[in-house]
């Protein structure tokens, strides 16, 4: 065993670009690959490195970002949208999974007290894990992306009052009233929130503009405080989660968030390095080998069930099938939490190493296959689709888009309203033409419908959604989404439906340009190269020559 930290450390980050290389090569997930380098260096195997608290430091800081730069994107008025179906499906799963979790480990043989500890364990999702491959994804501003850190933070609450409880019942002589326990967890909630409102209000708004003149300090400033609402969230009994996560939101109304959080991208992604490479290396593989069959059943309840459990709680809220199979996704694993809670069960003589061992198991098999379910859940989805319908009301009212009245068809149907995109809207309405937007962030549809313009919501690679738009009266759709996959996609949906017009796809790569051009499509833009206005012109001048209006302007 290697014991300096230096040398540990250099072992870890050598060892991590070689695993994520041949990841990268295999086409393989670097989560799984970060955590397969982590059993390898652990005591499990090669035993070059011992759990460090130094790697645990870099762990937690990692951790910390990770939730901040969460909280920075975090619109408050969102919370009307997603928080009751957040709240709905966050207690449901939880209730659902200990309730069943508990009946299947009474089956299998074991005692009240191991099956308790077992429902628990296999009820909690692991926020970094969902997180991180959702921002990989780009899909934490979705509306399924949402609902899932929604759904996330009633998780961890749900998680103290939990510890709470196996603390109290751990305790001989009824030493701890659990009850006055869960009062004083919320009645320091309450005034973590209020502090916290009070710092949106009077102090955090002009402490950055002062810190602003600095780049340098303005990011620090924002580490450190990311750092100390982790630490005051630890203290006061919360989670570091939700410590750093309400950091992020008190600073997310500011001006300077963007600048914040693309600063920190990575930095945060270093760091949570050691978290993945943490968690494989306190793996003990040597307790798994008699719980294969069991942690198959759990496994399987995790990866099937809280996924199922989502998607009934959402389709009869009235949200549609896809919306409701991503976001159920997310919940196909336990959480870190859950081998913390193992090993705490140990230490108070509740549970024997054999069930360590299981939940050990459970914990690497489900974290392993929901990391593939998340990255490849449109893929997956679309094999699925005909078979989702159960979980569909036929009128899902909580899709939030602005209808299409259909009259005169519409001149332009343009996917993406980020930057690019609504700048080339917005030039495209000064100068007559009538377009149909869609974008997969509900904040940004919601802004934009109060500016007047006519927005669905939807995801470009959804194709239920493309056989729903008025591809018949359209001359020209345009994706400002420069991902080539989704842009593919989007293309196979529009041929499928038999889609007539003209297309425009934006693109940040020559060779994406070639590729696109060899497939038919009529025009390639440049976000760089090609300014909103010279895109607009160069659109409006196409369709122009095919229906000349009066002074020019779209008829």
């Amino acid at each position: 065993m290697i014991e300096n930290i230096f040398i540990q450390i250099g072992a870890i980050l050598g060892l991590a670009v070689v695993g994520g290389a041949l990841a990268q090569l295999l086409r393989q997930p670097l989560i799984v690959a970060f955590i397969a380098v982590g059993i390898l260096v652990g005591p499990s195997a090669l035993g070059l490195v011992a759990h460090s608290s130094e790697i645990e430091l870099f762990a937690r800081l990692g951790i910390a970002l990770l939730l901040f730069v969460v909280g920075l994107k975090l619109d408050l008025h969102i919370i009307r949208t997603v928080g009751p179906v957040a709240l709905a499906s966050g207690l449901g799963q939880v209730f659902f999974t200990s309730v069943v979790g508990y009946l299947l480990a009474l089956l299998l043989g074991m005692s009240h007290v191991a099956a308790i500890y077992v429902a628990v364990a296999l009820t909690f999702s692991s926020t970094i894990i969902i997180v991180k491959l959702l921002s990989d994804k780009r899909e934490v501003d979705a509306l399924h992306g949402r609902i899932a850190v929604g759904f996330l933070i009633v998780q961890d609450i749900v998680v103290v009052l939990v510890m709470i409880g196996l603390t109290a019942f751990g305790q001989a002589g009824g030493d701890v009233n659990m009850g006055w326990e869960a009062l004083k967890v919320v009645l320091k909630g309450a005034a973590m929130l209020l502090v916290v409102a009070l710092l949106m209000r009077y102090v955090l708004p002009g402490l950055l503009h002062r810190l602003a003149h600095s780049s340098e300090l303005l990011m620090l400033f924002a580490i450190a405080w990311a750092v100390l609402g982790a630490v005051a969230g630890d203290a006061l009994g919360f989670s570091k989660e939700v410590g750093a996560f309400l950091a992020g939101v008190s600073i997310a109304s500011t001006p300077f968030r963007e600048q914040v959080a693309a600063r920190l991208v990575s930095l945060r992604d270093f760091l949570l390095l050691f978290f993945f490479i943490e968690l494989g290396a306190i793996l003990d593989l040597s307790t798994l080998g008699m719980q294969v069959g069991a942690s198959m059943v759990f496994s399987l309840f995790v990866l099937i069930g809280n996924p199922i459990i989502v998607m009934i709680i959402m389709g009869y809220m009235g949200y549609r099938k896809r919306t409701g199979f991503l976001a159920g996704l997310t919940v196909a694993q336990i959480s870190e939490f859950s081998l913390v809670l193992a090993a705490l069960g140990l230490s108070l003589g509740h549970l024997q190493q054999e069930t360590v061992g299981l939940i050990t198991l459970v914990g690497l098999i489900t974290i392993s296959a929901s990391t593939y379910m998340i990255l490849y859940s449109h893929a997956i989805y679309e094999r699925l689709a005909p078979w989702l319908s159960l979980f569909e009301r036929k009128m899902t009212h909580r899709e939030l888009d602005s209808p299409f009245d259909g009259k005169g068809g519409v001149d332009v149907l343009l996917f993406g309203l980020g930057r690019y995109g609504a700048s080339l809207a917005e030039n495209l309405r000064d100068r007559g033409c009538r377009v149909l937007a869609v974008d997969f962030d509900p904040t940004t549809v919601q802004q934009h419908i109060r500016d007047g313009y006519q927005v669905h919501y939807g995801d470009a690679e959804d194709p239920e959604l493309v056989a729903t738009l008025p591809l018949a009266h359209t001359r020209w759709v345009v994706s400002t989404v420069r991902d080539r996959t989704i842009n593919r996609t989007l293309l196979h949906g529009l041929r499928q439906n038999n889609y007539l017009g003209k297309v425009a796809i934006a693109s940040a790569s020559h060779r994406d340009v070639r590729q696109f051009e060899q497939d038919g499509i009529d025009m390639v833009l440049m976000p760089y190269a090609d300014a909103a206005k010279e895109a607009a012109e160069r659109l409006l001048s196409d369709v122009r020559d095919e229906n000349p209006g009066k002074n020019g302007e779209m008829g």
